[in-house]
C-alpha cells in the first residue's frame, strides 16, 4: 500500500503534548496523540485499569430496557487532573492514574450530563478553570485545583445563559450541548433548544470574557436586517425563529484569529414552507473572527435543509499539500455522507464542487432548494440512494421483517440522494437523519495523511401528513411505526438492524492529499446476525474515532456495547473489549505520571485501558 505523507499538524508544538486538554484534543480538533507506548504491536495487551461511576444501584437506567444509560461526554486530562461530566449529574476531577475522585461539584438534579467540559489554564490574575454548560441554562466557572465557584465570574461563579434570550418563552429549552472554546480571554459557546419548534429563543453564539463572565459579543445564527443573509429567510423569521443552532462543538485556528462552527439544521426540521430561501446560516460550516465575531466566510452543507441533515461536528482543522502548495484546511462532514476540505482562507473547497440538480417535493406549499452541493472528491462516505432489489436478504426472519415492512409502506420509494419526504407515498431517505457522520466527526494520522471517519448507513422513512387544526407547523412526519425518530427509520425498533443490504455502518480512512478512499471496513457486530452465520454487517451507533502515533484507530461508536482498534494503515481491527453499556462518544488518550498510556472511554461511566 501506497502511503502519501501529505498532511500536517497545524500546530505542531501540540506533538510533544502527553495530556488531552480540549474536547477534540487541540485547539484544531484533530483528536491525534502523538502517545505510541500503545501501538499496533502490543495493543493485543491492553487491560482495564480502572473505571469510575459505573454502578447499575446509583446510576440512572433506561426506562424502557432497564439497562445502563449511554452519556456523549469526552473527559478531559490538563494539568495532571482528569475532568468530565457523569451521568450523576456532577462534574468530576479524577486521578489519571487511578480514578480516584479529587473533587466533585453537584450540577444539581435538573442538570443532565452534558458532552464535556473545558480548560482554561488560567493567567497571573486568575487560577486555572473549569467551565461548563448545564442542561438548565447555566454557564459555571469552577476552580481546576478545587472544584469550587470562581467567584469573579458572572454571579459568583455562575452566567445565566438564558437572561435576556428565553424572556418571551420562559418554558422553551435552553442550553449548552457541547464544550466551549478558548480564544485569548473568551470562552465561545453556542446553543441548543427543542430543533423542531419553529418558534423560540434565538439559539445565537455568544463570547464572554474567562474573568468577569461579561457578554463580548453575539454572532446571528438567523441574520437580522442589514447582516449578509438576511435575504436568504422571510422577511421577519428572525424575530421569534428559534432554530439554527450551533450545538456541535467548535475549533479555533489562533494563528489566524478564527473559529469555525457547525452550525444546525433550521425549524421546522421537515417542513420549511414558512421559511422559504436558503436559510443561511443553517446546515453551514460558518469561520467568524474570533475576537469579534464577524463572519469570515460560510459555507452551507445543504440549502433549505428539510432532513434534519445539519452540521454537528467541529471542523477539523489541518494543512494538506496538493502540487507542493500547503493549503491551509478545514474538513467538514455531515450527515448527507459527505466529506469537504474548505480553504481556511477564502472557504473555498480545494476538491471540486458541483452543484447538482435533486428531488423537488410534492407537499403542498413547500419550495426545496433545486440543487445541493457535492465534492467531486472524496466519495461519498455512506449510503446515499437505495433500490427496491438492495432490500436485506441475509437471513430469513429480517429479511421477511423488511419485506413486510416495505409492503406495508407501499413499496420503497427513493430518488437519490437528497430525496425529499412526500405528501403522497412513505419515502426512503438515505442517509437519514442520523447521518452519515455525526457528532463523533474526524480524526487525523499526520504521519500518513490520513482523515478516519465513521459512518452509519441507517434510512429515514416516513410520509408528510397534514397537521391537527392549530399545530405550528402545517405537515409533520408521520412512520407507520410509531412516534419519534427511533421509528421513523427503514429498520426493525426492536433489533436496530436495518433493512438494505449491509454494511450497515463502517469505518474509513480518506487520504486528505489525493481526496480518495483508502480504506473502509464494516464497523461493529450484531451478535443475533452472527451467531446464524451473517457477519460484518456493521452496528448502528454514535461517536467517533481517535488516532495515535501507535498506529491505532480506537473507537466505540456501536450498539454492540465494544470498544475496538484499529490498525490506521489498514483498517484491520487488532484489539476489542466489551463495554457496561453503549460507547456513543468519542475516546481520549493520555500518558499518566506513572508513565503509562491510558486509553479512556465514556459509556455510563468511565473505562481506562493500559497496557499489562
Amino acid at each position: 500500500m501506497k502511503i502519501c505523507a501529505t498532511l500536517l499538524l497545524l500546530f505542531p508544538v501540540l506533538q510533544a503534548q502527553t495530556d488531552w486538554p480540549v474536547y477534540g484534543h487541540d485547539a484544531a480538533g484533530q483528536r491525534y496523540s502523538p502517545l505510541n507506548q500503545i501501538n499496533t504491536g502490543n495493543v493485543g495487551k491492553l487491560k482495564l485499569a480502572w473505571q469510575y461511576g459505573i454502578d447499575p444501584g446509583k446510576i440512572d437506567l433506561n426506562p424502557g430496557t432497564r439497562a445502563l444509560t449511554a452519556t456523549e461526554a469526552v473527559p478531559i486530562m490538563a494539568g495532571g487532573v482528569l475532568f468530565t461530566p457523569t451521568l450523576h449529574h456532577t462534574i468530576v476531577a479524577l486521578e489519571p492514574e487511578t480514578g480516584k475522585e479529587v473533587w466533585k461539584y453537584e450540577l444539581g438534579s435538573a442538570a443532565a450530563p452534558l458532552r464535556g467540559v473545558t480548560y482554561w489554564q488560567g493567567d497571573q490574575s486568575s487560577p486555572a478553570e473549569i467551565l461548563a454548560g448545564t442542561s438548565d441554562g447555566r454557564l459555571i466557572a469552577l476552580n481546576a485545583k478545587t472544584g469550587k465557584l470562581v467567584p469573579g465570574f458572572g454571579k459568583e461563579g455562575i452566567v445565566d445563559l438564558r437572561a435576556g434570550v428565553t424572556e418571551k418563552f420562559p418554558n422553551a429549552a435552553y442550553h449548552m450541548a457541547s464544550p466551549g472554546v478558548i480564544y485569548r480571554n473568551l470562552i465561545i459557546t453556542g446553543a441548543q433548544g427543542k430543533e423542531d419548534d419553529p418558534d423560540g429563543p434565538a439559539m445565537d453564539v455568544r463570547a464572554w470574557d474567562l474573568r468577569t463572565g461579561k457578554l463580548v459579543w453575539t454572532f446571528h445564527t438567523i441574520p437580522h436586517p442589514g447582516e449578509p443573509g438576511y435575504e436568504t429567510w422571510p422577511k421577519d423569521n428572525w424575530i421569534s425563529a428559534g432554530s439554527p443552532a450551533n450545538w456541535g462543538a467548535a475549533t479555533v485556528d489562533a494563528q489566524r484569529g478564527v473559529v469555525f462552527l457547525p452550525i444546525g439544521q433550521p425549524a421546522a426540521q421537515y417542513y420549511g414552507a414558512a421559511r422559504h430561501g436558503q436559510n443561511l446560516y443553517s446546515s453551514s460550516i460558518v469561520a467568524l473572527d474570533a475576537a469579534a465575531g464577524k463572519v469570515r466566510w460560510h459555507f452551507q452543507l445543504t440549502h433549505h435543509d428539510v432532513w434534519d441533515y445539519d452540521a454537528e461536528a467541529a471542523p477539523t482543522l489541518m494543512d494538506i499539500v496538493r502540487g507542493g502548495k500547503k493549503i491551509p484546511v478545514a474538513v467538514a462532514v455531515s450527515k448527507p455522507g459527505l466529506m469537504f476540505f474548505l480553504d481556511r482562507e477564502t472557504g473555498k473547497s480545494v476538491y471540486p464542487v458541483e452543484e447538482r440538480p435533486v428531488p423537488q417535493t410534492d407537499v403542498p406549499g413547500e419550495e426545496t432548494w433545486p440543487t445541493q452541493p457535492f465534492p467531486m472528491k472524496p466519495p461519498p462516505l455512506a449510503r446515499v440512494s437505495m433500490k427496491p432489489e438492495e432490500i436485506f436478504t441475509g437471513e430469513p426472519e429480517h429479511e421477511k421483517y423488511c419485506r413486510d415492512l416495505a409492503e406495508k409502506i407501499g413499496g420503497i420509494h427513493n430518488e437519490g440522494p437528497y430525496t425529499p419526504y412526500s405528501s403522497k407515498e412513505f419515502r426512503i431517505i438515505f442517509p437519514g437523519q442520523q447521518g452519515g457522520p455525526n457528532y463523533g466527526g474526524v480524526a487525523v494520522d499526520p504521519r500518513l495523511g490520513y482523515v478516519f471517519v465513521n459512518a452509519r448507513n441507517v434510512a429515514g422513512m416516513g410520509r408528510l401528513d397534514k397537521s391537527k387544526e392549530g399545530d405550528a407547523v402545517a405537515y409533520r412526519r408521520f412512520s407507520p411505526l410509531g412516534a419519534g425518530s427511533f421509528n421513523a427509520r427503514f429498520w426493525d425498533p426492536a433489533t436496530q438492524m436495518p433493512c438494505q443490504q449491509p454494511p450497515w455502518a463502517e469505518l474509513m480512512a480518506v487520504n486528505a492529499g489525493s481526496g480518495d478512499i483508502a480504506w473502509r471496513v464494516p464497523l461493529g457486530t450484531m451478535d443475533a446476525m452472527e451467531a446464524k452465520g451473517v457477519h460484518n454487517t456493521g452496528a448502528f451507533g454514535q461517536g467517533g474515532p481517535i488516532a495515535t502515533a501507535g498506529g491505532l484507530i480506537f473507537i466505540a461508536g456501536t450498539i454492540d456495547k465494544r470498544f475496538r482498534a484499529f490498525d490506521s494503515k489498514t483498517g484491520k481491527q487488532v484489539w476489542e473489549t466489551g463495554l457496561d453499556a453503549e460507547g456513543h462518544t468519542n475516546p481520549m488518550t493520555y500518558m499518566g505520571r506513572d508513565g503509562k498510556q491510558y486509553v479512556v472511554i465514556v459509556s455510563s461511566g468511565l473505562s481506562a485501558f493500559a497496557l499489562e
